[in-house]
């Protein structure tokens, strides 16, 4: 088994030492378009870490959500592998594999399995959230209180990387060493820090809560075979364009998305922001979808720069984990260009 990951591992050398966060990588979720099928989405899903692989970002995650239309990435395992097959040399992982839904067993053969396919290039996110709905829950065999064995799942996961676990090995996982990282809000960032493990945390509860968070996670922090050091990854959504108007357009058809989601239980495709702007909302939607737009960070590039700065001074994070969806695709991929641009020399790759 190799030795543990050191910060330094995890961070590239030679980065100037301001507050710009060190790293930027990009988390993708499959979501279909207007007129769009979930078989394209995912050869979209493919085709983007091809290009993001090309302007230099660091790692390309995939997610993990069930019965929901207008996400086609449910199986994370399953599309990491394309992605892997079809790009050289950015880090892929998940972002994340959903632990109560799986058993550890299984979760770690499939890492295995990756790792051993692509050796040296694979991340193993992991998060403790159950099923959307009720019967998404139901049909996976996994309650609402199926999070609470998270701790102990995660503790057989880890293990089989070591050795057999009550008499059963993973193959091929044993002695293999990946990076591990625990995606977490709140109370779940002291997990982290209790199994030494890199966190992925986004602003769920507001930036204060996020920090405090982050705080209590580097203060309990206990080094282990996973990782020396705390590490921290924001998640963001991060959008950039020509000009102010533009970046925040770009922002809307996620954020109507995410609104209609909390009021109607179902995630819609995305669409432009013109049929957008012609949609009747109730107040209730119009609230939520406010709300799903506010803190996040869009603008020219001079603008996004010095609200990253901003955020590296409040969190000091070692990483942004980028999440930024919208309707037209190369306008996202322009949106992804620009940032990389914003944060070059060192801090993608």
């Amino acid at each position: 088994m190799t030795s543990r990951t050191s910060r330094e591992s995890l961070r590239p050398r030679g980065v100037d030492p301001d507050v710009l966060p060190h790293r930027f990588s990009v988390l993708d979720r499959s979501r279909t378009r207007t007129g769009q099928g979930h078989p394209e989405a995912l050869r979209d899903t493919v085709e983007f870490a091809r290009q993001v692989e090309e302007l230099g970002y660091h790692r390309f995650w995939v997610s993990e959500h069930h019965g929901v239309p207008g996400v086609a990435g449910s199986a994370p395992a399953v599309l990491a592998a394309a992605v892997a097959a079809q790009t050289s040399h950015i880090r892929v992982g998940t972002g994340g594999v959903m632990l109560p839904n799986h058993r550890p067993l299984v979760v770690a053969e499939q890492f295995g399995v990756l790792e051993s396919l692509f050796p040296g290039r694979i991340d193993m996110g992991l998060g403790r959230s159950v099923g959307f709905t009720g019967a998404v829950r139901r049909a996976l065999g996994a309650d609402k209180d199926a999070a609470e064995e998270f701790g102990a799942q995660l503790a057989e996961l880890l293990g089989y990387f070591a050795g057999p676990q009550g008499g059963v090995g993973a193959t091929p996982s044993e002695g293999l060493r990946l990076p591990a990282f625990l995606l977490a809000t709140g109370a779940g960032a002291d997990t982290a820090a209790d199994f030494g493990l890199p966190l992925v945390i986004a602003a769920v509860r507001g930036k204060d809560a996020m920090v405090r968070a982050i705080e209590r996670y580097r203060e309990r922090f206990r080094p282990s075979e996973w990782s020396a050091e705390p590490y921290v990854v924001v998640s963001e959504t991060v959008a950039v364009a020509e000009t102010t108007e533009r970046a925040y357009e770009l922002l809307l058809p996620e954020a109507w998305s995410m609104a209609y989601s909390r009021t109607h239980g179902v995630f819609p495709p995305l669409v432009s922001p013109e049929e957008i702007r012609r949609t009747e909302m109730t107040d209730r939607e119009h609230r939520m979808f406010e709300e799903s737009l506010r803190g996040q960070i869009h603008g020219t590039a001079s603008e996004v720069r010095s609200a990253l700065d901003r955020l590296g001074e409040r969190t000091g994070a070692d990483e942004v984990l980028v999440v930024t969806s919208t309707f037209d695709r190369s306008a996202m991929l322009d949106s992804y260009r620009r940032l990389a641009e914003v944060v070059r020399p060192a801090r993608v790759g």
